[in-house]
């Protein structure tokens, strides 16, 4: 018969429970992350880029809507990034080097309404919740419009720098059309969730 040392076994035993509660908690968290989720259009792309959220939004609504437009923020930002890219090397000719430029200010504006929208989500407050919330709308359905009418300009989808920029625009498009229903859930959640933890 094997004799394990009494400190050996009690410290397998406590790196067996350390595993299981992890476990638990990132089972929660995937819940969490798909209940938060569950009003948004694209789903799976909401869960996917939200998971990281999981254990600390838990099922904050308030939480949730910064989180997600803390995601959009990150990729307008990535987006903007790579169309100053495609405007400084010339990849794009006649009217689609004019399309990117006007892309790079629609996502300028995108990103500014964005920012102010995390502004207001950091500093809820019970007694202008729902003028915050009417500003939250106005400005992420502004982002949008805004993401949207980028593409607006280009000709010749089938090459290939505007392919790439056409599936980049209308992935961000998606979060933040995503984010725009997590504030919407928000809205309607009421006061009680300005106060989550």
């Amino acid at each position: 018969m094997i004799v394990i040392p009494l400190p050996m076994f009690l410290f397998a035993l406590f790196l067996s429970l350390l595993t299981n509660t992890g476990q638990m908690v990132s089972a929660k968290g995937k819940d969490n992350v798909r209940e938060a989720c569950s009003v948004t259009r694209f789903q799976s792309l909401c869960v996917h880029s939200l998971s990281p959220f999981s254990n600390t939004a838990g099922r904050s609504p308030s939480k949730w809507a910064r989180a997600g437009v803390s995601v959009s923020i990150g990729e307008v930002k990535n987006v903007k990034s790579y169309l100053a890219e495609l405007k400084r090397h010339g990849h794009m000719k006649g009217r689609n080097k004019v399309a990117v430029s006007d892309c790079v200010e629609s996502f300028s504006y995108a990103l500014d309404e964005l920012h102010r929208s995390l502004g207001v989500l950091r500093r809820l407050s019970k007694t202008t919740f729902s003028t915050q919330m009417g500003d939250l709308n106005t400005w992420i359905s502004a982002a949008l419009t805004d993401e949207e009418t980028c593409l607006e300009g280009f000709e010749d989808n089938n090459e290939k720098h505007v392919k790439v920029l056409q599936n980049r625009v209308q992935n961000v498009s998606y979060i933040t059309s995503n984010a725009l229903a997590l504030v919407n859930k928000l809205a309607t959640t009421g006061l009680g969730s300005v106060n989550d933890p």
